[in-house]
């Protein structure tokens, strides 16, 4: 549903937001292989604000030179 990659100088970070099985969907960040958070959420407001909040993150970092890989 939401998935991207952005790597720089050797680090990783991951944001993803899927649907998961039992209803709701999972929201995770992660730095390198490190979970940073990860939550389930059943309302899909929260999983709208969480999007925007990844969206803003990831132009963040592309405007301080990280760049875009395979999710």
């Amino acid at each position: 549903m939401y998935a991207r990659a952005l790597e720089h100088g050797g680090e990783t970070r991951r944001f993803t937001i899927r649907g998961a099985n039992a209803g709701g969907w999972d929201v995770k960040e992660e730095r390198d292989s490190q979970v940073i958070w990860s939550i389930h959420y059943t309302d899909w407001h929260r999983v709208e604000r969480a999007r925007m909040n990844f969206t803003r993150e990831v132009q963040e970092l592309r405007q301080a030179g990280w760049r875009e890989t395979a999710a």
